[in-house]
């Protein structure tokens, strides 16, 4: 099932957030390809709704930077590079290690709330890695960093994560080298969880940069592998 067909009817009142929602699931997961056109009728017709809101949605993907919106010839999913599969999570430590810092001067039983509430997180890891599920393992994945950046209780922050987080999404399709070796997953997100919970800032920063520094140097849009990306060397 490709392209618009991937699409289901909207029962209940449609809105642009909801038809952008459904747009965007479909573009990490494939249906719509890298350089896909997606034609603004097409889609109304699939859901049966009128092509304002369609077109707001639309508006709201190409805001975002999913889609790239061409005068005259119309609205395309982007193309994504190896420096933009770099760029994605190189913002992405910025931002993971700005909400670390929140969180690591917050009382020990705050940290320890937020802590409780990502381990079973890491838990739901378990089984899609032991049956090679790499796209139910990379949604569980970004949820668990989703919930770091939101935890620091900065909306700013959690609002620009949101959109880095469903790159990574189509990063992982696009280029499976992005994603860190099997048998540092658990051993990766547990680290991270354990230094939130003891407030250690710079080990926290350390241990995020290596998390999300890509093993490929093609991947990298810097050639300094030791070089963090959120204030200075440790």
């Amino acid at each position: 099932m490709q392209g618009v067909q991937a699409l289901s009817a909207i029962n209940s009142r449609p809105t642009a957030v909801v038809i952008a929602d459904q747009l965007r699931e479909s573009i990490i997961i494939g249906a719509f390809g890298p350089g896909d056109q997606i034609n603004e009728a097409q889609v109304a017709n699939q859901l049966n709704v009128s092509r304002g809101p369609v077109r707001e949605a639309l508006h709201r993907l190409v805001q975002e930077g999913l889609l790239l919106s061409r005068p005259n010839r119309g609205v395309f999913v982007q193309e994504l590079t190896v420096r933009d599969v770099a760029e994605v999570y190189e913002a992405r430590e910025v931002i993971e290690c700005a909400a670390a810092e929140i969180i690591t001067k917050m009382l020990p039983e705050d940290r320890a709330r937020i802590v409780d509430g990502m381990r079973p997180i890491i838990d739901r890891m378990h089984a899609p890695l032991a049956r090679d599920d790499w796209a139910q393992l990379g949604r569980i994945d970004l949820e668990f960093h989703t919930a770091l950046v939101s935890s620091a209780g900065n909306t700013r922050l959690a609002r620009a994560y949101s959109t880095l987080a469903t790159e990574s999404l189509i990063c992982l399709s696009s280029f499976p080298s992005a994603y860190p070796e099997p048998d540092r997953v658990i051993v990766g997100h547990t680290e991270i969880a354990e230094l939130l919970l003891e407030g250690s800032m710079q080990q926290l920063h350390l241990a995020l940069h290596r998390h999300l520094s890509l093993d490929d140097y093609e991947l990298r849009s810097s050639g300094e592998d030791d070089a963090l990306r959120h204030g200075r060397n440790e």
